[in-house]
């Protein structure tokens, strides 16, 4: 599995209309090889910003990476400047990939 997760900075007071826009964009997952879900999550509330992370969950790295090249994607991505205007800046982007081989922790009772 593989996480894709970009943190932005929501101008405080454009959360409602950053929400809004998220929930009302054009998808076009249906079919993308390897794509699980989208999830948005909400952080930290200052004065200044309220953090949000898009999430998206991937049976692999190359999955995502397949997707970001793809025609479907700059679709999607197509407009970003419905956004700009309600966020600090650029999304942050990290990735992760789950080690399947890893026990985690045990609670030891």
């Amino acid at each position: 599995m593989y996480l894709a997760m970009s943190r932005l900075k929501v101008l405080s007071g454009k959360e409602d209309e950053f929400e809004s826009s998220w929930k009302s964009r054009e998808t076009n997952t249906d079919g993308i090889k390897g794509f699980k879900k989208f999830n948005l999550i909400k952080g930290i509330v200052n004065k200044e910003f309220s953090l949000y992370i898009v999430q998206s969950e991937w049976n692999s790295e190359n999955d995502f990476i397949n997707w970001t090249k793809s025609d479907l994607f700059k679709l999607d991505h197509k407009n970003p400047t419905q956004q700009k205007n309600l966020c600090l800046g650029p999304p942050d982007f990290d990735g992760y990939q789950e080690r399947p081989d890893f026990e985690g922790y045990k609670l030891i009772i």
